[in-house]
């Protein structure tokens, strides 16, 4: 109906070529315009002047020879100021773009390791822009942003990497145990140190303990009995512990057996030494 009345409607977002007996007159802006045909004039086609998304995938081979797959992702969209290039010196912008990508993608990627690929990959989006720009500009189009979104290496570089990662990690992960057993060890030794010295001073303080009471037991036994010795009355604590020890081990029920020299003369033996350790032991504190 409206080509009947010679009116056209342009969407918003879009742009009209407006031509006159098939040559460029004007870019018609969104809206209702007048186009008599009989005049000659009509509508070349129309423009969107959206922005639009490519994503172009290119196969390309590193510096140490590991085949990738560069997924690129270009924004771009047509200049209303540039409508008429837009449409007349492209056939197939899509097509155009891509090919750019993959002259920038190819000539980039081969310098780099794979490492470094996947490091730099926006130095390599910024060259695929800055190229775009320079070419697609004299065609009417303006490239909005370049973006690599995936890098994608051989399956079988992946799983290498992988184990690689994986490798290291668990070395990592044996050196830290390494060093926590290590400091537990450590610290066991100096545990076990410090109970044996504090066993010691332990042992050391009932002996002098019992040396002690040993000397008090006699001092008062010769005091409140006249006319015994000290060597009398060593003599009987002795012979009193002796006994007492003979009786804990007949009773105790996890003892096994002992051998022992038993008689007058064993009794006057233990006494004897024991009554010498004392005396080198008085002696020793008195110096």
């Amino acid at each position: 109906m409206g080509n009947l009345f010679c009116c056209i409607q342009v969407d918003q977002s879009t742009v009209a070529i407006k031509e006159t007996f098939g040559k460029f007159e004007d870019v018609l802006e969104p809206g209702c315009h007048f186009l008599p045909w009989c005049l000659g004039q009509q509508v070349a086609g129309h423009l969107s002047l959206r922005l639009q998304q490519l994503d172009v995938r290119c196969e390309t081979k590193t510096k140490d020879n590991v085949f990738v797959n560069v997924v690129a992702s270009i924004q771009y969209r047509a200049l209303a100021n540039k409508a008429n290039d837009a449409f007349y010196k492209l056939s197939n912008t899509r097509s155009q773009i891509q090919a750019y990508v993959f002259d920038v993608i190819r000539a980039s990627v081969p310098k780099l390791l794979l490492d470094d690929v996947f490091e730099q990959k926006n130095e390599i989006a910024k060259a695929v822009e800055e190229e775009l720009e320079k070419a697609m500009s004299a065609y009417g189009f303006e490239i909005v942003q370049t973006l690599i979104v995936d890098i994608e290496p051989d399956e079988h570089v992946k799983r290498a990497m992988n184990e690689i990662n994986a490798a290291a990690r668990m070395r990592l992960a044996a050196n830290e145990k390494a060093e926590a057993e290590k400091i537990l060890q450590i610290k066991r030794a100096e545990g076990e140190a410090e109970a044996k010295y504090l066993s010691g001073l332990g042992i050391a303080r009932q002996r002098q303990a019992i040396v002690d009471g040993l000397r008090d037991s006699v001092l008062g036994f010769s005091v409140n009995v006249p006319g015994t010795t000290a060597k009398d009355v060593m003599d009987m604590v002795l012979v009193t512990q002796y006994f007492d020890t003979m009786k804990e081990i007949g009773a105790s029920s996890k003892s096994s057996a002992v051998f022992i020299p038993h008689g007058p003369g064993a009794v006057r033996d233990v006494a004897t030494q024991i009554r010498d350790g004392l005396l080198q032991g008085s002696f020793a504190e008195q110096s």
